[in-house]
């Protein structure tokens, strides 16, 4: 499984390792029946025990988005309030940055409360009775910052979530999506390294839900946050995690990338679960492109002419130094080489085509991938040439066939 294992990122920033909870009068007695091999229907019908997770093994790192999900009941939320001990395993290991959470004295864990985590809730859990500008910054005060300095990041962070000039207001005077933008803002204030979202949008009407979705990954975008984002929507999972873990009945069913999921389902249950997935809003382009085999770089008519004789079509993509330059056909190219096969190539003789970006979802992509005549070439942000997309490619991302995978 992808996250039981160490990456090319690195050391992870929160490591789990074989983590168990049980609720129930003795959990230790029921962990031993448990990995004995009963399971989780087995154990709370013999023994009123209730088995919320079962061998955790997850890696997290530095500055990615981590989504956990799975349907109510799947033990998503009993699984975050372990990364804060607000929840105590009955067995397994938690640690961030090389230090073991669970080995963490009462005055230790309350600094690693205030100044290493910070938690976005379901119900915004802001304080009625003070203004928007005190919740924002009460993490700062609960830190011991003057009263002034905590003030003056709190309005920083406030204009960054978009409620300049509430900050006289009292949560009762907001809406809910500008009570969650609230929240947000005073998990952020505090600059902890890791955020924690338990169905931080879930209250949310579809359209505010998905501004706050925009909003998260636009300020990802710029802080790069470890995030733990809780969810029981694969709609939202898939739009904002860089990884995702699905969970059922409190056992992790698959670890990876939103695309890996999506394409390459590992189990029944997993596969099931994506089945009804518009994929054309979940995929974006890169997931599906092919490499760029049709590049052009030679710096004459005739060289490029030679140069398309073998390639596998009649067309192909101008690259030089400065990236991508454009489209060029065939036939172009043969009618230029009839008057000057020793000529330069130049703007004239380009194609100007649609041109798709990596990062674009495929539902943007597809009207020009149907019309055109030749795959698209796929152009990063810095002007070079990354990939072709197919109409061949697309039909195979939308084809009927998920196969689960060996």
């Amino acid at each position: 499984m992808e996250g039981s294992s160490l990456s090319n990122k690195g050391e992870p920033l929160i490591s789990i390792t074989d983590l168990y909870k049980i609720f129930g009068a003795h959990p230790e007695e029921a962990l031993k029946r448990v990995r004995s091999g009963v399971d989780k229907d087995c154990l709370l019908q013999d023994s009123g025990h209730t088995l919320a997770l079962q061998a955790i093994n997850l890696n997290i790192f530095a500055g990615e988005v981590f989504v956990i999900m799975g349907l109510f009941g799947s033990g998503k939320s009993t699984l975050i309030r372990h990364f804060n001990r607000l929840i105590e395993p009955t067995s397994g290991k938690l640690v961030v940055s090389g230090q073991d959470v669970l080995q963490l004295s009462d005055k230790e864990l309350v600094q690693f409360r205030r100044h290493r985590l910070s938690m976005v809730f379901q119900r915004f859990a802001l304080m009625p009775h003070q203004t928007i500008l005190e919740n924002i910054a009460y993490g700062l005060k609960v830190q011991g910052i003057k009263k002034a300095e905590r003030l003056q990041q709190a309005q920083q962070w406030l204009e960054t979530v978009g409620l300049a000039g509430y900050e006289q207001h009292y949560p009762s005077q907001l809406s809910g999506g500008q009570q969650q933008r609230v929240g947000l803002a005073r998990a952020l204030c505090t600059d902890a390294d890791i955020l924690l979202m338990d169905e931080a949008f879930s209250a949310l009407d579809p359209l505010i839900r998905s501004e706050m979705q925009d909003l998260l990954i636009e300020l990802q975008d710029r802080l790069h946050k470890t995030i733990v984002f809780i969810t029981h929507d694969l709609d939202e999972a898939l739009r904002l995690g860089d990884r995702i873990a699905i969970l059922k009945d409190g056992a992790i069913q698959q670890v990876g990338k939103p695309e890996k999921i999506l394409l390459e389902p590992a189990t029944e249950y997993v596969e099931a679960f994506v089945r009804d997935v518009n994929r054309a809003r979940a995929l974006t382009v890169e997931t599906v492109m092919n490499p760029p085999i049709s590049r052009i770089t030679a710096k004459t008519i005739g060289e490029a002419l030679d140069q398309m004789k073998k390639l596998p079509e009649d067309y192909g993509y101008y690259v030089t130094e400065e990236g991508y330059q454009g489209g060029l056909l065939q036939e172009t190219l043969e009618q230029a080489a009839r008057k000057n096969a020793h000529g330069e190539l130049v703007p004239d003789l380009f194609e100007d085509w649609p041109v798709v970006t990596p990062d674009m979802l495929i539902e943007q992509a597809l009207p020009d991938t149907l019309e055109a005549d030749h795959h698209l070439p796929v152009v990063d942000e810095h002007g070079d040439l990354q990939g072709q997309l197919s109409r061949e490619a697309l039909v195979e991302v939308f084809s009927e066939s998920h196969p689960v995978a060996s």
